[in-house]
């Protein structure tokens, strides 16, 4: 086996979980959204209230907001034109 000239090792066999760490995307609902004005993609977030996503294209700032409620899609991805 050939010999490894990096001078560190990483081990991905264990671990803390998202819930432990405080990861947002297990915790928080989340809807993915691609910024055609910049080509980014970017995860938005619910606020705190339920109510909405609300963003910003993390290069422009362009700002968008999703509303939720009855009668909307079960979509998670999302273009921004």
């Amino acid at each position: 086996m050939p010999t490894d000239p990096r001078d560190y090792t990483l081990d991905l066999t264990g671990g803390a979980s998202g819930d432990e760490t405080g990861d947002q995307s297990s915790t928080r609902p989340f809807i993915g959204v691609q910024f055609a004005c910049c080509g980014v993609y970017t995860r938005i977030y619910r606020d705190a209230d339920g109510a909405a996503y609300n963003g910003r294209c993390p290069r422009c700032g362009k700002p968008v907001r999703f509303a939720v409620g009855a009668g909307g899609t079960d979509a998670r991805m999302f273009v921004v034109e």
